[in-house]
């Protein structure tokens, strides 16, 4: 079974390397983390206010009424070709699984369908993680995978010895030739963002880095980005902004 918060596009990929590229996402429900500290306040369906990431919708299991659950991959395939049906037949769109955390969902059948099914059709798969869980490669298409790699720093209010595992990213960078880390900072936060990356950075390949400003409106963003820009500069690491955020703040669904 896999369960689905969302499908929607085509639209914009807005962060990582891939920023600007149409895609479509399809978003799964479930997280092993709540990223309280990124202070995204929001109120469930039965009216607790809660803090998380800007993904709250997909990652707290009270909203798990509004996904959709998924008995073979086919279904979602025949969601996406209706989206993608005045869509130029001769562009391979990018496809983008996204969460939530969607490595939950790895180990299942279906979820490993779903991905040959796209990269054998010629299109780019993107896997948005946070990279905490074990995983292993057992087949060639995997290695096709483009894993963006969100590991969150102490500014997420997570344990470390449950958000940093150096034993994946290794594995991650090592069978596959595009993936990259992503790490989301605010203007408060430079000083720790930057010893933490850098012990993160230690014993694993060498990879590309990205640093995001924080925030969920484009306001946020404004406040953050130009420290986080230097912050980029100063220590050889490459920025990206988050578009989707400055374009529709955090709209579902575009």
């Amino acid at each position: 079974m896999l369960e689905i918060n969302e499908i929607f596009g085509p639209t914009i990929q807005g962060e990582g390397k891939l920023v600007g590229t149409p895609s479509i996402f399809i978003r799964f429900g479930k997280c092993n983390f709540k990223c309280e500290g990124f202070q995204v306040e929001y109120e469930t369906p039965s009216g607790i206010k809660k803090c998380a990431c800007d993904s709250y919708f997909a990652v707290d299991t009270e909203f798990k009424d509004t996904w959709t659950k998924y008995k073979s991959y086919d279904e979602i395939v025949k969601e996406v070709d209706d989206l993608l049906s005045s869509y130029p037949n001769n562009y391979k769109i990018d496809i983008v699984i996204t969460g939530g955390e969607p490595l939950l969902y790895w180990n299942k059948i279906e979820f490993q369908k779903l991905l040959e099914h796209y990269i054998n059709d010629g299109h780019k798969v993107t896997i948005e993680t946070n990279a905490s869980l074990n995983l292993n490669f057992e087949f060639d298409y995997q290695k096709n995978i483009l894993f963006s790699m969100s590991v969150k720093l102490s500014n997420s209010l997570e344990p470390s010895k449950k958000r940093i595992n150096k034993e994946t990213l290794t594995k991650i960078l090592t069978n596959t030739k595009e993936s990259y880390l992503k790490f989301v900072i605010g203007k408060d936060f430079l000083e720790n963002a930057n010893e933490e990356i850098n012990e993160i950075l230690k014993d694993i390949p060498k990879s590309e880095v990205y640093l995001m400003p924080l925030g969920d409106t484009a306001d946020e963003i404004n406040k953050n980005c130009e420290d986080v820009i230097n912050m980029a500069i100063k220590n050889g690491f490459k920025y990206c902004d988050r578009l989707h955020i400055r374009v529709w703040n955090n709209k579902r669904g575009v």
